[in-house]
């Protein structure tokens, strides 16, 4: 099992969350190569901005593993995550995260660089996949 492997079951958990009308961002939690949490956006249909598909993966990791520590663990994001999700993931201690689509709100990129700055990244992971969800569902909507 590789990043492709795990971050295609982090694209599979985004699509999901086209159907609701959520931006379709999907993540996971792989502890010993297995999956131990998945969760996609919900902010919409919770009406809480924190819902975003990371901090429901974490809540969901931390349930399965009784603990907020989540030290052995790698976070697949088909997109790179935003301020609030980098921090959640920094405090929780998570030890490698892997992306798929750029975030391309600079301001965003430049804390987010910041808070994550100790931590094993790797980018573009299905890049092209994941980028295209991303723009399809945003094309779509300012139609």
């Amino acid at each position: 099992m590789n990043d492709e492997y795990f971050m295609m079951i982090a694209y599979e958990e985004a699509k999901k969350a086209i159907n609701k009308e959520e931006i379709p961002v999907g993540a996971i939690i792989v502890k010993n190569d297995k999956v131990i949490a998945k969760a996609h956006n919900k902010k919409n249909k919770t009406n809480r901005i924190i819902d975003h598909a990371e901090i429901l993966a974490i809540k969901k990791a931390n349930r399965k593993l009784h603990n907020w520590r989540l030290d052995d663990c790698v976070m697949y994001i088909t997109l790179e995550p935003c301020p609030m999700c980098a921090s959640a993931i920094e405090q929780s201690r998570i030890k490698k995260i892997v992306t798929g689509a750029n975030n391309y709100n600079d301001n965003y990129n430049k804390i987010t660089k910041e808070i994550l700055k100790s931590i094993n990244w790797n980018k573009n992971i299905l890049h092209k996949e994941c980028s295209k969800l991303i723009n399809d569902f945003f094309s779509k909507k300012r139609k």
